[in-house]
């Protein structure tokens, strides 16, 4: 019998489908920066790096919205990493003055993390390794009783954060804050399941 090595991919792309392509293209050119590099009535492949796509839409007058999605098995949300707190914060403003709201922000510990609605419904993550370094926050992630108590997190208000960058806090401060629960949200948050 042949012993084959073991390969390990990266994940390349999401598809979706939907019934609302040229809102959900709209969308994740603005929150994601996707640009189109194919686009046909049946779909589109978009990206936002080097990559011939990272998310495809596909779309057919046969398919419909699924009013219950919430309470279904499926996909719960994609996630988009940004190389510091910094543009994670930037972002986030420049989608606040957009009129593109989070449905909740949470500080996991091993990442700060800020939540957005698709058109379609679709939660879509927005966060950055509050390590700076997949090692040792994979590590944190392990080890960390903290971690084991709450594998959630801390939800925050993320003009909170704005106003503490502000006023001079590092990165660092304001995720310890944060994780603190220092900047906790009037509003509780819709975490896109049924409890």
């Amino acid at each position: 019998m042949t012993s084959y090595p073991t390969h390990i991919p990266q994940l390349h792309h999401v598809t979706l489908k939907t019934t609302r392509l040229a809102d959900m293209i709209a969308w994740y050119g603005i929150v994601t920066g996707m640009n189109v590099h194919f686009q046909f009535p049946g779909g589109a492949w978009l990206s936002n790096d080097a990559a011939n796509h990272r998310l495809a839409l596909l779309t057919s007058p046969v398919i419909s919205d699924d009013p219950a999605k919430l309470a279904h098995t499926g996909l719960h949300h994609t996630a988009f990493e940004f190389a510091d707190l910094d543009a994670l914060l930037d972002t986030y403003g420049r989608l606040r003055e957009d009129g593109i709201a989070p449905h909740m922000s949470l500080d996991h510990g091993m990442t700060l993390s800020i939540y957005y609605v698709d058109p379609d419904g679709n939660s879509v993550e927005l966060q950055c390794d509050t390590f700076g370094d997949w090692e040792h926050s994979t590590q944190w992630m392990k080890t960390s009783a903290e971690f084991a108590v709450n594998p959630i997190g801390m939800a925050f208000d993320g003009d909170r954060l704005l106003e503490a960058r502000a006023a001079g806090a590092s990165s660092e401060e304001i995720h310890r804050r944060a994780y603190a629960g220092e900047f906790a949200p009037g509003a509780p948050l819709d975490l896109r399941m049924p409890l």
